[in-house]
């Protein structure tokens, strides 16, 4: 039946993006309905996974309304496809299907980082060369490790490799090279995208390699994704603490949060608090897609309303009850849970250090209260953040049930 709800949605999709070149409108709801025949395909536990990662969606196209592109309701195709690969990802554990919507995610981004308003060529290929570089890198890892078996070179091997992809597909540092240059030139709506949705399909990717490949060397070689997690907080911050120009911020500050995010994978050492790794990655990529749409269009649109880029910006600090609380938090008590307290408290210090530059962000970007398209998206990201003013129970216990399958075969 899943299957069944995909096929018709790219179908869907297909012509609806055959048809927006006559009228772009067309492209624009044959996207949303292709996302909602997607929505039908979630069974119980992963209902509040798809309902986040549909809003997600559904506020990337608004957000595609207001540039001017090249490729007008093709684009809305795309971003529904990468929907879709988001959704299909959480259902799977195929490996070949897996790994199909590692690239699904990744290759739409291509186009789009190239078809908005403030179009220059060398940013554009500067950040494919660094994607399919990445690409290429995580697929070797994944593979090898897949392979590696009783072979502990090649899992070491394969392990370094597929983190070295993920953090360079990603923007972890010291691998964020293109990050803040492509984050402060190219067009801020497909970069919003950039931003959030494409973020959470590698993540849940690597999660399901590394639980099926897991060895009696796991815990060693964890160090090295908790060093890099650790530099990627650092450089995120203090960059974006020494950076004016708003989208430079927002680069550094994904640097940072990718990074709270790459902490999680130490905990495949303890598999019994797996699940609270994965709901905190899940609800921190969450929390960081409704922020960088946010402010992206605030960007965009030259401010939006002040209560809702202060929303987003407590947010990020990690302000209780907000998402971003909740987030670091399930983080925070899964490193406790596996023995890496020292790594829990410097992200818990980093997140400190991320105070003063998220505040002035949401004064800068923060116009009053006003109407229009900027603040229609700056209500729909705030709500986003504050649906956790009820503690996110719900959701937890549903990533528990989902946690129990994660794997490959």
């Amino acid at each position: 039946m899943a299957l069944i709800l995909l096929l018709a949605s790219i179908v869907i999709l297909t012509l609806g993006a055959a048809l927006s070149l006559k009228d772009r409108r067309i492209g624009f709801f044959a996207s949303i309905i292709a996302i909602l025949f997607s929505m039908l395909s979630l069974t119980g536990e992963t209902y509040f996974y798809g309902v986040f990662v549909a809003a997600i969606g559904f506020l990337n196209l608004i957000c595609l309304s207001i540039s001017e592109s090249q490729i007008k309701g093709i684009d809305y195709a795309l971003v529904a496809l990468m929907v879709l690969a988001t959704v299909w990802v959480i259902l799977t554990n195929n490996l070949a299907i897996i790994l199909g919507t590692f690239i699904l995610i990744s290759v739409p981004t291509y186009v789009l980082v190239l078809t908005g308003e403030k179009l220059k060529l060398d940013v554009g290929i500067k950040y494919i060369t660094f994607m399919v570089f990445a690409t290429v890198l995580f697929l070797i890892g994944a593979i090898l490790l897949v392979f590696s078996q009783s072979n502990a070179t090649l899992y070491v091997v394969g392990y370094v490799l597929l983190i070295l992809g993920l953090s360079l597909e990603i923007g972890v540092a010291p691998l964020h090279e293109w990050v803040p240059d492509v984050f402060a030139a190219a067009d801020p709506i497909p970069i919003s995208i950039i931003a959030s949705l494409a973020k959470i399909v590698p993540f849940i990717v690597a999660f399901k390699i590394l639980i099926a490949t897991s060895s009696p060397i796991t815990p060693a070689i964890t160090l090295f994704t908790a060093f890099l997690a650790v530099v990627s907080m650092f450089v995120g911050n203090i960059g974006a603490l020494t950076s004016r120009e708003a989208g430079r911020v927002l680069g550094y500050s994904t640097v940072a949060n990718m990074g709270y995010v790459l902490a999680t994978l130490v905990a495949i050492v303890r598999l019994e608090f797996i699940y609270l790794a994965i709901a905190g990655a899940l609800l921190q990529l969450f929390a960081n897609s409704a922020g960088k749409i946010g402010f992206f269009t605030a960007i965009k649109k030259e401010g939006m309303g002040t209560p809702f880029t202060y929303a987003l910006a407590l947010s990020f600090i990690g302000m209780p009850p907000l998402m971003g609380f909740w987030s670091k938090l399930f983080i925070t008590l899964s490193l406790v849970n596996t023995g890496y307290l020292w790594l829990a408290v410097l992200l818990v210090l980093n997140s400190a250090i991320s105070v003063p530059y998220y505040l002035r962000l949401a004064r800068e970007l923060g116009r009053g209260r006003g109407v229009g398209i900027a603040n229609l998206v700056g209500l729909l990201t705030a709500l986003i953040v504050i649906i956790t003013l009820y503690p996110p129970d719900w959701f937890l216990q549903g990533v528990k049930e989902i946690a129990v399958g994660f794997g490959i075969s």
